[in-house]
């Protein structure tokens, strides 16, 4: 009898030390952030803006539990407008070891009309910065350069608009071993293959009287409708697994296996 009981209690507690080998294994993954930083192609939108959606709005919605998405971009936001209205130093004070930071300018970097201009060698300056500090905290920063806005020639070949400052965007990323998201050549690509047409119906395009916000309609060939916004958050999370950081173990992911079919009436 005893001898049984022996075994018994042998047995459960290599069972139970077993089981705390195995668990020993396993890395329950902490609680992290995202900051992105960028213009209005990221930011997130007013009621009165509506449909205008910044990508980073849907964006938002891809990550489980573990993650925290903190979007900071802000309209007609710049590399200099966005240090000198304290919206950088608002990440850096927050930003922990592990956190990301999605850094997406250049729309309104590059026009030299505006007072958000900063020449070439600022705007790679300000990348430089925006790299070292975060990787200073710990953190994880990500380069996107800035996501196409829609122009096509009279042959329906879309051009690129951003040609110079999204060169700068991958010098940086190369020459400093960040992570790229190439959002402007990739959107670029996702347009052509819609062609001039079809491809309206990703930005914030409207006729007269079809929206109470824009009731004079309009034609914005470089800000998003929901659609439109989705597509392109789509493409940053694809890229996202395709460079495998960990941050893609924290995307959502399905679970259903079977076919969605509708449902009729008898």
């Amino acid at each position: 009898m005893k001898k049984q009981l022996y075994k018994k209690g042998l047995y459960a507690a290599m069972t139970l030390m077993a089981a705390v080998m195995f668990m020993s294994f396993l890395v329950i993954p902490g609680h992290i952030t995202v900051y992105m930083a960028g213009d209005s192609t990221m930011a997130v939108k007013q009621v009165k803006e509506y449909p205008e959606t910044g990508w980073g709005m849907p964006f938002a919605y891809f990550f489980d539990t573990t993650v925290t998405v903190v979007n900071k971009a802000k309209n007609g936001k710049s590399t200099k407008s966005f240090i000198a209205e304290g919206l950088w130093k608002s990440i850096t004070d927050n930003l922990k070891s592990g956190d990301y930071v999605l850094i997406q300018f250049g729309h309104n970097d590059e026009v030299p009309t505006k007072g958000s201009y900063i020449n070439e060698a600022g705007f790679q300056a300000n990348l430089e910065k925006f790299v070292n500090e975060t990787r200073a905290k710990g953190g994880n920063p990500v380069l996107i350069t800035p996501v196409a806005r829609r122009k096509f020639n009279a042959d329906g070949k879309i051009e690129g608009t951003h040609e110079v400052y999204s060169a700068i965007v991958r010098k940086v990323a190369a020459q400093q071993n960040v992570p790229l998201i190439d959002l402007d050549r990739e959107s670029q690509a996702m347009l052509q293959k819609l062609g001039p047409d079809i491809s309206k119906m990703l930005y914030d395009h409207l006729e007269i009287g079809e929206n109470p916000h824009y009731p004079n309609g309009n034609a914005d060939d470089t800000h998003f409708n929901e659609l439109g916004a989705r597509k392109m958050a789509e493409i940053v999370l694809a890229d996202i697994r395709s460079l495998k950081l960990d941050l893609a173990n924290r995307i959502v992911v399905g679970t259903f296996k079977g076919n969605l079919v509708p449902q009729t009436k008898k």
